[in-house]
């Protein structure tokens, strides 16, 4: 072999080198200069307690606090300090797929007074320009008193296999809620939990599980490929983030059936029309199949809202509809008879169910919200004035 050149660079080479360091180390100061600068608004948000954060061209900087927003006491933000400010946090993946997609979603970390917070954020595009919407993930996971969620919510999480779902509008809670399902289950059973995703909010301490929590984009080059690996990586528990496609439900019903429990969320407005926009992914052809999947496979579904509390140490409170999948349930599903699903959660207390208006009423009992709060939200507010006269309806009128 022969010995490697041990040539000397010349005086050329060695000062473009060195300009080359020189840039590069600007270019890296820079970067952090700016993310500095767009850290003081996240900071902030933190010291105000806020949930979210919006970042528009022409407006201050934007906080979400106890369910209201707020502007900072700054000057608006132009165009171009939008995009110094902006730019800087996206590395190459995700400002690649902001460029190709028109936004892009990550999770955001920092630190304020020794204490670290995560954010997850959305770049977007409006009307041209480059903004941003962030919101707060809690470093603790609150506990099942803490969130103020009904009782029964503890029992979906002793099944062995099955899907549970969250239902609800983006910022309705559905990410702590199943937070703490997970966190109560790492308290009580040495099983493994396996979550899929993008980007991760909570950050588990691992107390009796082994825990493994994989970030689409940097753990893992997508959903598909994550789930494919996921049924070799040994899971009893997986959490695979928001049912959004007809391949992402699939693959997780696939899982439910195959013994494992999967947790996932959905966008709807309540537990029972959750079956329609399940479906909703689908082509009609492929529904009866669809129905019997959720029939047999899924244990329980939530839906939620969040709503402004009047007890000063209670930012915000869910109210919660829960439906499990008892026998009538899982009939009513099979049979294509949604229209009657909100009568049998409204009779189905006893295996753990509960309707809006029993959540609302409960709320204004415990001095959690007041009667305008909840009358503002409640899907039927003739039956929330007779439950709260102590008027029960309990006739089925389902058979």
């Amino acid at each position: 072999m022969s010995p490697k050149s041990s040539r000397t660079p010349s005086v050329t080479e060695m000062s473009d080198q060195a300009e080359a360091v020189k840039a590069r180390l600007k270019e890296s100061l820079l970067h952090d200069k700016k993310a500095m600068e767009v850290d003081k608004i996240f900071k902030a948000l933190v010291k105000l307690e806020g949930s979210d954060l919006h970042l528009k061209v022409g407006q201050p900087p934007m906080v979400r606090v106890r369910g209201e927003l707020k502007a900072l006491n700054r000057p608006p933000i132009e165009n171009e300090e939008m995009v110094e400010l902006l730019i800087p946090m996206m590395d190459e993946r995700n400002l690649l797929i902001f460029e190709q997609e028109g936004g892009a979603d990550f999770a955001h970390t920092i630190y304020v007074d020794g204490v670290r917070w995560r954010f997850r954020v959305n770049m977007l595009k409006s009307l041209g320009n480059i903004g941003l919407v962030a919101r707060r993930i809690n470093n603790f996971i609150p506990d099942f008193k803490g969130l103020f969620l009904p009782e029964s919510i503890e029992t979906l999480c002793h099944y062995d296999q099955g899907m549970v779902l969250l239902a609800g509008v983006t910022g309705s809670g559905k990410s702590t809620t199943i937070g703490s399902m997970l966190n109560y289950i790492n308290t009580i059973y040495r099983k493994h939990i396996l979550t899929l995703e993008d980007p991760i909010e909570f950050i588990f301490t691992e107390e009796k599980c082994l825990i493994n929590q994989r970030e689409v984009g940097q753990d893992v080059k997508d959903f598909e490929i994550g789930m494919k690996h996921a049924v070799r990586e040994d899971p009893d528990i997986i959490l695979v983030g928001e049912l959004r496609d007809e391949e992402t439900f699939m693959t997780a019903i696939h899982a439910a059936e195959t013994g494992h429990l999967v947790f996932g969320t959905i966008h709807a407005s309540s537990a029972s029309t959750t079956i329609g926009r399940i479906l909703d992914l689908f082509p009609e052809e492929m529904h009866g199949a669809i129905r019997s999947a959720i029939a047999f496979n899924m244990k329980g579904i939530i839906a939620q809202k969040l709503l402004k509390s009047i007890r000063p140490d209670v930012p915000r409170v869910p109210t919660a509809e829960v439906m499990t999948f008892t026998p009538m349930i899982r009939k009513l599903v099979l049979d294509g008879d949604d229209h009657k699903l909100p009568d049998a959660i409204r009779i189905g207390e006893e295996d753990g169910m509960q309707d809006f208006t029993m959540s609302l009423k409960q709320l204004i009992d415990d001095e959690l919200i007041d009667r305008p709060t909840a009358f503002a939200v409640a899907p039927n507010k003739d039956a929330l004035k007779m439950a709260l006269k102590g008027i029960d309806v309990k006739a089925p009128g389902i058979l």
